[in-house]
C-alpha cells in the first residue's frame, strides 16, 4: 500500500507492507535498510502490472538541480513514511511488460528499456508474490540525513585472485567441470573468474548476424544449433531448479535474439551495437552455467553480467578505452547487492557510458580479466589457455621453441604486438598500473608452471643470467612502401604529410624506417591496404613527383616482419650483430630495419617466403636449439653410400650431444631419386630407393631439398666425379645452397669458372667446402688455408696425392713387374675399374691445380706437364681388359727406372709439385733417398710436405690414408659438421 502527499517541493511517501516472505525482508534490520528495500519494492511493483509480475532492477536518478533528502518516522514501524525531493525514476525490466503505451528510453537501442515517470497522487494496491529480491543500497553524496544508509563495501587487494578461462577451456560440459575444479582448488580468499563463450560460439553468433544481414533464411536453424549446444551442455551439468532457471533464461534470450535477427533480416543491415549485443550472449550463458556448477559444491558464488560494470569509450581505431573511474563505481554498486567470495564474470562484453552494449573486440576476454584485476587490485591474474605458457617462437614454425619462465610487461607487450600468441595486446596496460603479475597456464596440463609476466626487480640475479633475446615473432602478408627523393632532405613536414595521408586512408602502419640522410622513408602496411595507400600518396605528392623532388613511391609486396624481443638487448652488446649474422648465414636478405632507442625489439623486413626460414635461423642461433641442415646427397655410389651409413650411425649422438639435426631430404643417382618432406629413414634408405624411387631430375631434386622453408639451411653433397654436376655449383651457391664435395672437377676446371665460383663464395655467406678433393680425410686444404690466413708464405707443396699410385710404388719392389702390381691392386679394389684413370696422372694433376690455386697461382690443367704411366700405344685400348692384357709388354721401361734408383739407394715415387716461387706445377715420377719421408710410406698412405717461410728448413708434413671410401666419406662428414658449426651449432 503506497500513498503520497506533497508539501512544497518535498514529496512524502508512505509504504505499508502487508505480505512478505521472511527470506525476502528482515523486519529486525535497521530502518534505513528497510526503507531502501521498501523503495525497491515500491518501484518494482509500480512498473509491473499484476497479471505479469517480473523481478526487475530499478534505477533511480535525481534531477540535476535537486538533491534528495530523507527523513524516517517512526524508526521501527510498519508502515514506513519517508520523504524526498521530487525525483525522476526509471525502471528496467528483463522482459517487456504488456504496456499498450511504451516509453522507450534512448539509453540503448539494442536492449529495450521501458520507463515510466513516477508522479501524481492516489493509492496503489497490489498483492506481493513469493519472490527473492537482491536490493542495492547506494549512498548518495550530499544526502542530509540523521543517520547514513548502510552499504557493503567491496574489499580490494591481494585477497583477490582473477582467473580467465578461454573458449577452449569451457568448450564442453566436462571442461566446464574441470574449470570449476580449478576454481574450487584455488585457496585464495576471494576469486573473480572471467569466462569466454564456449568454443566456437562467438563465431557462431557472428555468423548469425552475417546470415541475417544477407537475408539467408538459414540463420534460424543456425540459432537453433546455438540453443541446442547450450541446452545439451546444461542438461549434462545441471539439474533441478538450477537447470530450470538456466533453461528459462536461455529460451528467453533465444526468443529475444530471434526477434532481433528477424529485424536485421528485414533491414538487411545490423549496426555495430546490434552486432555486439548479439555476439555477447555466449559469455552470458557460459558464466551462468559455470556459476551454477560451482554453487553445486556448496560454495557461495554469484555471476556478473559485466555490461553492468565495465564502462568503455569506443575509439576511432576499432578499439575501446576503459573508463576505470566509472567502472569502479559500478563495481562497488554491483557488489553491494551481490556480495560473494566467488564471482563468475562475463568476458568480452561491456557497455558504453550511454549503457549501450558493446564488446572489447576480438580476444577481449583477456582484456576483461586485466581490467577486473586492476579494479580489484588483485594479487595476480591467471590466463588459462591450451598451451603450457608463452613460447620463444611459434611452435608450429619452430619445433624447438621453448617455454619462457618469465617475461617483463614490455617484452610481452612487444611480442603480442608482433603477432605472438601471448595476450590481447592491450591486456597488459591495466595490470601494469598496479604491478599485478599475469600468469599464462595450461588448463589441460596443470603440472606446467606456465609463464609469469611481471616487472622483474632490477637486481634480479636470474634476470642477469637469462639470454638477451626472449623471443621472436613474425607478421606476414605485409607490403613495404618506400618514398624516396632528394627533395625530402631537410624539408620540414614531409614525414607528417606522408603519414597524415596514410591516416586519411585508414591504414595501419606496422613499422617505420628512415635513413638519417632523410633521402627516403619506408614503412610497412598490411598488404590488403597497400593499393589504397600508394594511390593516395601518389595523388598527394603528384606535383613533387612531376618536379623531381620525389623520385619514386615504390611498393614492395610479399613481405614479412621478423621481430626479436628482449629487455636485456639494451644492455647487451652484439645482439644485432648476432641477429643479422644468423640471417646472413641462412642467405636471407633484409629489406628494412627498425629499432627503437629502448631496444626492446629489433625489427627487420624480409621476403614472405623466407619468413619461417628466418625465424628458425635466428631462434637456433639465440636459443641453441638444434642447428638443422636439409641435406641432399648426389651420387649414392661407393663414397655416397658410405657417407649415408656414417650419417645413420652418428645421427642420434649429434642430436643429443651437439644439437645438430642432419636431415637427408633427398638422395639422387643418375637414374632414380628418393625425396622426403621430413627426412629419409637412413636405416633403410637402400630399400626406400628401390621401393619409392622416381626418375632422377636434378632441378626437381634441388627444388625439393631447398624448398623446405621449415629448415633454414640447405646443403647439397656431391659425391660424384661428374663435371656436369659440378657445373651447377655456382647457381646453387647463388641461391643460398651450401655445397660440400670430394668432386675435383669444379676447382680444377677452367680457371675463369673457378675464379667466378670463389668470388661468389667470398661475397656471400654461402659455404663451399671441398676438403676431400685433395686428401680424402686428410686436412690438406684446411692446413694450407691456416698457413695462408696467419700470414705464412707458400714456397713449395710436394706430395704423393694418389693412394692408388702410393700403393703401386710401395709394392713395386724386388723382382715384381709393374703389370703384376697393377693387376693385384685392381683385384683388391685399389684402382678405378679402368686403371688408366689412375695411371694417367690426371687425378694427381687436378689435386696439384687445386692446391696451386689455393696458394694464389693462376694455373690451368693444360699448364701442367704430366708424366703418364700409361704407355702411349695402350691409350687407345678399347677396354680395361685389353689394356691389362697388353700392359706386361711395357714392364721393362719402369723396371729399368726402378733398378737405376735402387742402385743409387733411392726409391721411385709418383708425386705432384706446386712450385710457388716459379709459379708452376708438375706431376712426375721422382727418385727419393731411402731416408726421405716420402720413401718411408707403406700401403696406400698419402704424404704432403709444405715448405713455407716458416717451415723452410723442415717442411710441415701431413701423412695418412688418402684413399678409400671410409676415409673419403669421413672427410665429407667433417665438412658437414664444420658447416653446422659455422651456422651456429656449438663447437
Amino acid at each position: 500500500r503506497f500513498s503520497r502527499d506533497s508539501s512544497h517541493s518535498l514529496v512524502w511517501w508512505t509504504l505499508e507492507v502487508s505480505q512478505l516472505t521472511s527470506k525476502t525482508f528482515d523486519f529486525n534490520s535497521n530502518p534505513l535498510a528497510r526503507l531502501t528495500k521498501a523503495v525497491q519494492l515500491f518501484f518494482l511493483f509500480l512498473s509491473s502490472p499484476p497479471r505479469r509480475r517480473k523481478i526487475i532492477t530499478v534505477y533511480a536518478t535525481k534531477m540535476a538541480t535537486l538533491k534528495p533528502s530523507f527523513a524516517v518516522a517512526p524508526p521501527n514501524s510498519n508502515p514506513i513514511r519517508f520523504g524526498c525531493f521530487a525525483p525522476q525514476c526509471f525502471v528496467r525490466v528483463s522482459k517487456p511488460p504488456s504496456f499498450r503505451r511504451r516509453f522507450v528510453s534512448t539509453t540503448s537501442p539494442a536492449l529495450p528499456r521501458f520507463q515510466r515517470t513516477i508522479g501524481g497522487g492516489g493509492l496503489i494496491r497490489c498483492e506481493l508474490p513469493d519472490f527473492h529480491l537482491s536490493a542495492t543500497a547506494t549512498t548518495v553524496a550530499d544526502v542530509s540525513t540523521e543517520t547514513t544508509v548502510d552499504q557493503i563495501q567491496i574489499p580490494k587487494g591481494e585477497m583477490w585472485s582473477v582467473h580467465k578461462f578461454g573458449g577452449t577451456c569451457v568448450g564442453n560440459s566436462q571442461r566446464i567441470r574441470n574449470v570449476a575444479e580449478v576454481i574450487i582448488n584455488d585457496n585464495s580468499e576471494r576469486k573473480l573468474v572471467v569466462v569466454s563463450a564456449m568454443s566456437k560460439v562467438t563465431d557462431m553468433m557472428y555468423d548469425l548476424i552475417r546470415k541475417a544481414q544477407s537475408r539467408d533464411d538459414s540463420y534460424s536453424s543456425a540459432l537453433e544449433a546455438v540453443l541446442e549446444k547450450h541446452r545439451l551442455t546444461a542438461r549434462d551439468l545441471l539439474d533441478g531448479d538450477d537447470l530450470a532457471s538456466f533453461l528459462s533464461h536461455l529460451h528467453n534470450d533465444i526468443s529475444n535474439l530471434k526477434a532481433m535477427l528477424r529485424a536485421i533480416y528485414i533491414a538487411g543491415h545490423a549496426s555495430e551495437s546490434f552486432s555486439d549485443f548479439v555476439a555477447g550472449h555466449g559469455e552470458l550463458w557460459s558464466a551462468m552455467m559455470l556459476s551454477f556448477v560451482v554453487r553445486k559444491t556448496g560454495l557461495e558464488c554469484k555471476w556478473m553480467d559485466t555490461r553492468e560494470v565495465l564502462i568503455v569509450n569506443p575509439t576511432s581505431s576499432n578499439q575501446v578505452d576503459p573508463d576505470f573511474d566509472e567502472s569502479e563505481k559500478r563495481l562497488e554498486k554491483w557488489f553491494s547487492s551481490h556480495p560473494s567470495k566467488i564471482i563468475i564474470a562475463t568476458g568480452f562484453i561491456a557497455s558504453t557510458p550511454q549503457n549501450i552494449p558493446t564488446t572489447l573486440k576480438r580476444d577481449g576476454s583477456d582484456f576483461s580479466a586485466a581490467i577486473m584485476g586492476a579494479l580489484l587490485r588483485a594479487r595476480q591474474v591467471t590466463i588459462w589457455t591450451d598451451v603450457d605458457g608463452v613460447y620463444s617462437a611459434d611452435p608450429r614454425k619452430v619445433n624447438e621453441a621453448v617455454i619462457l619462465k618469465t617475461l617483463s610487461y614490455q617484452e610481452a607487450w612487444e611480442m603480442s604486438y608482433f603477432g605472438a600468441n601471448v595476450l590481447h595486446p592491450r591486456t597488459i596496460i591495466p595490470v601494469m598500473r598496479y604491478n599485478i603479475p599475469i600468469v599464462i597456464r595450461n588448463i589441460f596440463n596443470l603440472s606446467a608452471p606456465g609463464t609469469v609476466i611481471c616487472q622483474p626487480p632490477e637486481d634480479d640475479y636470474e634476470l642477469k643470467l637469462t639470454a638477451p633475446v626472449k623471443g621472436f615473432a613474425t607478421i606476414d602478408n605485409l607490403a613495404l612502401i618506400n618514398v624516396e627523393g632528394t627533395g625530402m632532405a631537410g624539408v620540414p613536414g614531409t614525414a607528417s604529410d606522408i603519414f597524415s595521408t596514410v591516416k586519411d586512408v585508414g591504414a595501419n602502419v606496422i613499422m617505420i624506417s628512415q635513413a638519417s640522410s632523410e633521402h627516403s622513408v619506408c614503412f610497412a602496411v598490411p598488404e590488403k591496404e597497400v593499393n589504397a595507400v600508394s594511390e593516395a600518396l601518389r595523388s598527394r605528392f603528384s606535383e613533387a613527383l612531376q618536379a623531381g623532388r620525389l623520385s619514386q613511391i615504390e611498393v614492395i609486396p610479399n613481405c614479412s616482419i621478423l621481430a626479436a624481443v628482449g629487455q636485456k638487448m639494451a644492455s647487451t652488446p652484439g645482439v644485432s650483430c648476432t641477429l643479422f649474422s644468423a640471417l646472413a648465414k641462412a642467405n636471407i636478405n633484409v629489406r628494412a630495419i627498425s629499432q627503437g632507442c629502448s631496444e626492446y625489439n629489433v625489427t627487420v623486413v624480409i621476403k614472405r617466403e623466407d619468413s619461417v626460414k628466418a625465424l628458425r635461423a635466428v631462434h637456433s642461433r639465440f636459443f641453441l636449439s638444434r642447428t638443422t641442415l636439409a641435406m641432399g646427397i648426389i651420387g649414392p655410389g661407393l663414397i655416397g653410400a658410405t657417407l649415408l651409413d656414417q650419417l645413420r650411425d652418428q645421427a642420434a649422438v649429434l642430436k643429443q650431444e651437439f644439437n645438430i639435426d642432419l636431415r637427408v631430404l633427398g638422395i639422387t643417382g643418375s637414374k632414380s631419386m628418393l625425396l622426403s618432406e621430413i627426412g629419409i629413414d637412413l636405416s633403410r634408405w637402400r630399400e626406400l630407393v628401390d621401393e619409392k624411387g622416381t626418375e632422377a631430375n636434378l632441378d626437381k631434386f634441388t627444388q625439393q631439398v631447398h624448398g623446405n622453408h621449415f629448415i633454414p639451411n640447405t646443403v647439397l653433397v656431391d659425391c660424384t666425379a661428374d663435371s656436369a654436376i659440378a657445373s651447377h655449383y655456382y647457381d646453387w651457391l647463388r641461391k643460398g645452397i651450401h655445397v660440400i664435395t670430394p668432386n675435383k672437377k669444379a676447382n680444377s676446371g677452367p680457371l675463369d669458372q673457378y675464379l667466378k665460383l670463389r668470388d661468389l663464395q667470398r661475397k656471400s655467406y654461402t659455404h663451399y667446402f671441398y676438403e676431400a678433393t685433395v686428401g680424402a680425410g686428410l686436412p690438406i686444404i684446411s692446413t694450407l688455408r691456416g698457413l695462408l690466413e696467419t700470414g705464412d708464405k707458400i714456397l713449395r707443396i710436394e706430395g704423393i696425392f694418389s693412394g692408388t699410385l702410393s700403393y703401386l710404388f710401395n709394392t713395386f719392389v724386388g723382382d715384381r713387374s709393374f703389370s703384376e702390381v697393377v693387376a693385384e691392386a685392381k683385384d683388391a679394389g685399389f684402382t678405378e675399374p679402368d686403371p688408366r684413370d689412375d695411371l694417367s696422372g690426371t687425378d694427381v694433376a687436378r689435386k696439384v691445380i687445386i692446391l696451386a690455386r689455393e696458394s694464389g697461382l693462376k694455373l690451368d690443367l693444360a699448364d701442367l706437364p704430366i708424366r703418364s704411366l700409361v704407355p702411349e700405344p695402350l691409350k687407345g685400348c678399347a677396354s680395361a681388359e685389353e689394356f691389362m692384357e697388353k700392359l706386361p709388354q711395357y714392364d721393362d721401361d719402369l723396371a729399368k727406372e726402378r733398378l737405376e734408383a735402387e742402385n743409387s739407394g733411392e726409391v721411385l715415387r709418383y708425386v705432384g709439385v706446386v712450385d710457388a716461387v716459379n709459379q708452376k706445377g708438375t706431376v712426375e715420377l721422382r727418385r727419393y733417398k731411402k731416408e726421405h719421408p716420402f720413401a718411408q710410406l707403406a700401403g696406400s698412405d698419402n704424404i704432403i710436405a709444405f715448405t713455407t717461410t716458416r717451415y723452410k728448413d723442415h717442411p710441415l708434413i701431413v701423412r695418412g690414408p688418402g684413399a678409400g671410401a671410409q676415409v673419403t666419406a669421413g672427410g665429407i662428414f667433417s665438412d658437414i659438421l664444420r658447416l653446422a658449426s659455422y651456422l651456429g651449432a656449438p663447437s
